[in-house]
């Protein structure tokens, strides 16, 4: 009997099931709280919660994670230095070390401006100690990748650190949205080295002999290899993950999957037991990439969303993630002694709210910190701190320094009020220490100037309302509803009529959803049956519902596309290729396309191969399109479309029919 391992890594938990697959059973789960300052503790709690003994029965080890996703939301990761050929910044861009150099291509792959070697030389070796991966972005380089390539050697030549180039990651056209997924993909790469390499560390420990998979964006697998190279393909891994898990337990076809993590709700919506594809990209954080992934709307709203009071006294809840303070008093109980000697009321923080407290994770980068920076660190290394504690230590005005640099840079972590305090403070959850939760909430309370019930109950309400305007948001999106809510005061007047209803309001609104909530997540126990009675709605919280990411993670399967496309050439003249790997010109069309099939059935086998396939089959779609001109006798061509989908079954759904792959044409001509 073959079993897999399913491991989903979340921003608060990290998750495991043992799934036999054959028949759908699932024999062991457990949960174990994530320890962000080494993954490996927490992987190893988890696998030692399953109370699994048949290691040698595991094939496969599949992980979900939302490192990734969490980390864009967050601002996290290495520090990239962006190299940027033939154009300036189109928009704003995730980097703050960059350089903009000669070069770059038009539409037809030609050079626009040769590279200056020189002045390339001096931009990489300007970065050196400043960054720790290096991201380059040329002008159409999905069109002719040469600059890129040989730029990219440069940089391997130059500095000894990870180098990603834009053309390796899509074939899609936007230059801004390319260099964005390019640089995070840069930013990315230490985080899911890191937790790939605690995966491997955990598995040596227990004796367990299996391939590592790890879901992407879509729903599929690869393998770690690729993952390594590409970690901008596991964005939306976990909420892929969640809504494949959700769909396996509770055979729903149809159905909004709110999967509700500690740093972010993630949702999608179910049709015919399939999520959508957003073929322009996932958004994440703000940030448009050229990364295909299911349709999923992600929202900074989670069991450990920083709970705010601003000037105003008006309750904000996230996107900010930190870490509960009943989680981290539950080790460090003297927490609650700093947080009752706090800033008095009058006391107006500008950067922080007076329950922060901070904790020292790791020092992860190379980058030159200042004197109070290394000073912070130090206290840090000792135990978790109140900010109060620290300005008395540094002997600072709090306001004076901000420690949100060491934040990001994932050197500390903020520890602060969250939706898990409320429920602690609320006597419904009892797992951690409450009175850590409360002295926290009593500060807020203060700063509000409300009593701990009427806050408690005022950000409960804020809650589930936000939970509300998730769905709403959603479902809005996907009839192509570009309002955010948040930001515009007439949908607000509405949804704030039906949500939170007054009593002497002269109408009432209501919503009303047309699909059931498949709710996802540990906490939704505690916070979507509010919801739900306030979207008139049917809620469906499956068993296993609290591992159903890691479910989804071990029921996956492989699927890698190469895409070519091929357009006429310069003056009218023979035919242009323009793959992901080079620009090729040819005299005939067929010729052309022969090698341009060749070639990409080569490469997406190849693709699914690394990926972790042991088996596959080809999908080829072939599309030559021509324009109807009315005032020619012959319609004019006007390019091919050529992609190649290699289709793979991981090993342990291997088939005895399946000896080698096999290969479906489907060839169509469209006219427009």
């Amino acid at each position: 009997m073959s079993l897999v391992l399913g491991i989903d890594t979340g921003g608060t938990y990290t998750d495991g099931v043992v799934v036999e697959l054959e028949h759908k059973q699932i024999l062991n789960k457990a949960k174990a709280l994530t320890t962000r300052e080494d993954l490996a503790i927490g992987i190893r709690n988890c696998i030692n919660n399953l109370d699994f003994e048949d290691f040698d029965k595991i094939s496969i080890v599949s992980l979900s994670t939302t490192l990734a996703t969490n980390a864009i939301v967050e601002g996290r990761g290495c520090e990239v230095g962006l190299l940027m050929l033939g154009h300036e910044p189109i928009e704003k861009l995730p980097v703050i070390h960059y350089s903009v150099l000669p070069g770059g291509h038009d539409i037809k792959g030609r050079s626009l401006e040769n590279l200056d070697y020189e002045l390339t030389r001096k931009a990489i070796n300007d970065f050196k100690g400043k960054v720790d991966a290096v991201a380059i972005s040329g002008y159409l380089s999905v069109r002719n990748p040469e600059h890129e390539i040989a730029v990219s050697k440069m940089v391997k030549e130059i500095l000894d650190i990870p180098v990603v180039s834009a053309h390796q990651l899509t074939t899609s056209l936007g230059f801004h949205e390319r260099t964005v997924t390019a640089v995070l993909n840069a930013r990315l790469i230490p985080i899911i080295t890191e937790l790939i390499d605690s995966v491997h560390r955990v598995l040596a420990e227990k004796k367990i002999d299996a391939s590592i998979m790890i879901v992407k964006g879509d729903g599929c697998l690869m393998g770690e290899s690729l993952a390594r190279e590409k970690p901008i393909e596991t964005i939306l891994s976990g909420p892929a993950s969640s809504i494949i898990g959700g769909a396996f337990l509770t055979q729903t076809s149809e159905a909004l999957v709110l999967d509700m993590g500690g740093t972010t709700t993630d949702i999608a919506i179910l049709k015919n037991c399939v999520p959508r594809i957003n073929q322009e990209g996932a958004m994440v954080g703000g940030w448009m990439t050229r990364v295909q992934a299911a349709e999923v709307y992600t929202f900074g709203l989670g069991g450990d969303s920083y709970i705010q009071v601003d000037r105003d006294r008006k309750i904000i809840v996230g996107p900010q993630r930190v870490w509960p303070l009943c989680v981290v008093a539950a080790q460090y109980p003297y927490l609650i002694e700093d947080l009752k000697i706090h800033f008095d009321e009058s006391y107006d923080l500008m950067y922080a709210q007076p329950t922060d407290c901070y904790m020292f994770l790791k020092h992860v980068t190379e980058e030159k910190l200042t004197d109070w920076e290394e000073k912070v660190i130090s206290l840090l290394k000792e135990g978790p701190r109140s900010l109060y504690f620290l300005a008395k230590q540094l002997e600072v005005d709090a306001n004076l320094f901000n420690l949100q640099h060491l934040v990001n840079l994932g050197i500390i972590a903020r520890v602060s009020v969250t939706p898990t305090d409320i429920l602690h403070a609320k006597g419904i959850y009892h797992q951690w220490n409450s009175e850590a939760s409360e002295a926290g909430v009593d500060i807020l309370a203060g700063r509000a100037r409300m009593t701990r019930k009427e806050f408690l109950d005022a950000a409960t309400e804020r809650i589930i309302n936000d939970l509300c305007i998730t769905c709403l948001q959603s479902l809005a999106g996907t009839e192509g509803q570009k309002t955010w809510f948040k930001n515009d005061e007439v949908s607000m007047y509405f949804i704030n009529k039906a949500l939170s209803p007054k009593k002497d309001q002269a109408y009432d609104s209501s919503f009303k959803l047309r699909m059931p909530v498949i709710g996802i997540g540990a906490p939704v126990d505690a916070w979507l049956p509010p919801m739900a009675e306030k979207l008139n709605t049917q809620l469906i919280i499956p068993p296993h519902a609290e591992v159903a990411n890691a479910i989804g993670a071990a029921t996956g399967k492989i699927m890698e596309t190469i895409k070519v496309l091929i357009n006429p050439g310069e003056g009218g003249k023979g035919y242009l290729m323009h793959a992901p790997w080079e620009r090729r010109a040819f005299a005939e069309l067929e010729e052309a396309v022969e090698f341009a099939l060749k070639e990409a059935k080569e490469r997406a086998a190849c693709a699914a191969e690394k990926a972790g396939a042991k088996n596959y089959e080809l999908v080829i779609n072939h599309e030559d399109v021509y324009a109807n001109a009315s005032m020619i006798e012959n319609d004019v061509y006007v390019e091919s479309r050529i992609e190649v989908t290699a289709v793979g079954r991981p090993e342990w759904e291997r088939q005895e029919e399946m000896k080698g792959f096999f290969v479906f044409d489907q060839i169509a001509g469209e006219k427009c």
